[in-house]
């Protein structure tokens, strides 16, 4: 098996009452079934970062997270598989490689942890700070928390490729904008994108612009592409890495109604989003919906 291959992220028809939901054809875009560990939209957004490693000849990756991030999780377990050596820069002095599961896995897979102080990694993003991770590790390709570079928005645009020519709407959670940023420049007009942010507060359109300008350049056409963006700001639950007894019981329900199975970080709060819009919807022509599932469950099941 090629290290990146998707062939297992199957479209799963989701059986919806045609009474209630009149119109709408719903698909989920099974992404969580890539990989047990690089899942979802963490596949997608290793894939040329690993290849760009290659490509420059270095030693691995450095990366930052947090003591249950998905992303330090699935780099640790893409390296190894590459066969390349990782570093994993972790938010929390008094952490370990011990402290929780997560780790636990990251080191058994061969990734170095380095645990900074809170205050030291709110910098990370700082020029400064980069360059000194940089200057300290010069055989390692340097990524954003959580995959957020111009490599992992391409690898995110490529998931067109396994949809449908028709998609009317297309719903996803988010969290960098990375992925929505690769989903929206990937396609057409006629498509609505629908993004859930799940942390309160979070400026969906502001932030997608920032990604996206290096990508497109022209503030009018990334203007174009943004008018094509619902933003869904009120499924949060209190904020990232919250959540109450109703998510869970969704989740739950959801499992048992569906087969799906959802995470109570990001899966589980889109999913709530899309059920709740869905329920407001009134199509008077068929309409082809898809929900991305971009994996999280080792960190986030129920």
């Amino acid at each position: 098996m090629e290290l990146f291959e998707s062939s297992k992220s199957i479209l799963q028809e989701i059986k919806l009452d045609s009474s209630k939901f009149k119109n709408i054809r719903l698909l989920v875009k099974r992404d969580d079934l890539i990989h047990p560990e690089v899942s979802g939209n963490k596949w997608r957004k290793l894939k040329y970062n690993i290849e760009l490693v290659q490509f420059q000849k270095k030693d691995g990756i450095l990366t930052f997270g947090g003591a249950y991030s998905n992303h330090l999780l699935a780099t640790a377990a893409a390296c190894q598989l590459a066969g390349m050596k990782s570093i994993g820069i972790v938010r929390g002095e008094e952490l370990t490689a011990t402290s929780n599961d997560n780790l636990k896995r990251c080191s058994e897979l061969g990734m170095e942890l380095l645990f900074v102080p809170r205050e030291s990694y709110d910098e990370r993003n700082e020029k400064s700070c980069q360059e000194g991770w940089k200057e300290a590790y010069p055989s390692f390709l340097l990524i954003p928390e959580g995959g957020s570079n111009y490599y992992g928005l391409v690898g995110c645009q490529e998931i067109w490729k396994e949809l449908p020519d028709q998609v009317d709407h297309l719903f996803v959670a988010q969290g960098t904008t990375t992925t929505s940023c690769g989903l929206l420049v990937g396609s057409n007009e006629n498509t609505t994108l629908h993004v859930v942010p799940v942390l309160k507060g979070f400026d969906s359109t502001a932030e997608m612009r920032k990604q996206l300008f290096p990508f497109l350049i022209d503030e009018e056409t990334i203007t174009e592409y943004i008018n094509r963006v619902e933003v869904h700001s009120e499924s949060h639950f209190g904020g990232y890495g919250k959540w109450n007894q109703e998510l869970i019981d969704f989740i739950q329900d959801r499992k048992a109604e569906f087969d799906l199975p959802l995470d109570k970080i990001y899966t589980g709060k889109a999913f709530y989003a899309l059920m709740n819009w869905l329920e407001q919807q009134d199509f008077q022509t068929p309409q082809t919906v898809i929900f991305l599932h971009t994996g999280g469950l080792q960190n986030g099941s129920v």
